[in-house]
């Protein structure tokens, strides 16, 4: 079930928010799909010839890219991977890019799947996080997309902004229901450094964060959208039954994947890897036949502790028997005494060998996981 990632390092404008790699300017666009494609070949051996059974084309924002571009990019994908042919293919795009003219472009790609990345359908929130779109276009994409046909998408919200009211997010969320999309991301706001927002904050020209909404608004989503169908298999990813996201659960299942382009990280069981994130470099390196990356081997306590990290936040939990088959005899003694006191507090759910988060342990994700982690 190995998975392949490409990273699109452009956007039109800077969300405050923001701390992925991009770059505002196109005039690089051309060589960095050349290194793109280069790349590709130069990692034909990394999955060791596992059939690819997810592409993501993320960013970023991908629909920046023509259609001819993007199959650029397929087409050499195609030659030099074993695609299975009901591969999920997923885009990500911004509803500001999904005119007519280009989800009608979109129709001749592979991509059978779409991430977009609404964030609120409520213009002041846009405004705040100074995204390129409006609520409007926002509800014109997704309905755009669905009239060419595409039923598999799902749409990114952001909850936890000092613009957002509580009736604000259920209105969000009810709307995402009323549009019948089958897989919603729903993310807290949180701030990052080097970014706008923290910079606003820092020089208080923008209130901080409150962490008892953020909290408030998690349980709202957690009532609201299961009433409407919709399963909560990971702590921020909602789906209908049949609507998972395919790539990302393996991501979580420990699957083997390929990263391509600037910054874009790699995993294949035994070694992880993560290339340079600058668009010139990577380009130059590229074309000298060298993927500039970091290459770090996992040993036990690192695989353990990914483990953790990857699988307790989804409904297939922490699962003991696999941390007995697959790890020193200490690692599962040191699993069930860490995770006694949270079952004791209902934090932890145990049913035979699987471990859970129940709903209030959800609220204490990050806590709960790293007080599992071996540490040294």
């Amino acid at each position: 079930m190995a998975g392949i990632y490409i990273h699109i390092p452009y956007c039109k404008q800077q969300c405050h928010y923001c701390d992925f790699h991009f770059s505002t300017s196109l005039r690089t666009k051309e060589d960095l799909l050349n290194a793109l494609q280069k790349e590709i070949a130069l990692q034909q051996k990394f999955l060791e010839g596992q059939n690819i059974y997810t592409i993501y084309v993320g960013g970023g924002t991908p629909s920046i890219l023509k259609q001819k571009e993007l199959n650029r990019l397929f087409d050499v994908l195609y030659q030099n991977f074993p695609v299975a042919i009901d591969a999920e293919v997923t885009i990500e795009a911004n509803p500001d890019d999904l005119t007519a003219q280009k989800v009608k472009e979109l129709k001749q790609t592979p991509v059978n799947r779409f991430s977009i990345g609404v964030q609120s359908f409520q213009d002041a929130d846009l405004q705040f996080m100074n995204r390129a779109h409006s609520a409007e276009e926002s509800l014109s994409s997704i309905k755009r997309v669905q009239d060419s046909g595409w039923e598999n998408i799902t749409i990114d919200l952001i909850y936890g902004t000092p613009t957002l009211s509580d009736i604000g997010w259920k209105n969000n969320l009810q709307t995402a229901i009323n549009l019948t999309v089958p897989h919603v991301s729903a993310y807290a706001l949180t701030v990052e450094e080097n970014t706008a927002l923290h910079h606003f904050i820092e020089h208080k020209k923008c209130a901080p964060l409150s962490e008892e909404k953020s909290a408030r608004q998690f349980l709202q989503l957690m009532e609201i959208l299961p009433k409407s169908g919709f399963i909560q298999y990971e702590i921020s990813n909602f789906a209908q039954e049949g609507f998972y996201s395919q790539h990302n659960s393996n991501y979580w299942k420990g699957e083997k994947y390929l990263g391509i382009g600037p910054s874009a990280h790699s995993f294949n069981g035994m070694k992880r890897q993560w290339n340079i994130a600058n668009n010139l470099r990577y380009i130059q390196q590229i074309s000298q036949g060298i993927v500039p990356a970091v290459i770090e081997k996992i040993n036990e306590k690192q695989r353990y502790n990914d483990y953790i990290l990857t699988t307790l936040r989804t409904i297939w939990g922490v699962n003991t028997s696999f941390v007995k088959s697959h790890f020193s005899i200490d690692f599962e003694h040191f699993l069930l005494n860490s995770a006694q006191k949270w079952i004791d507090s209902d934090h932890l759910l145990r049913n035979n060998e699987l471990l859970t988060l129940s709903e209030k342990g959800k609220l204490m994700a990050d806590y709960i996981t790293s007080d599992l982690f071996w540490v040294d």
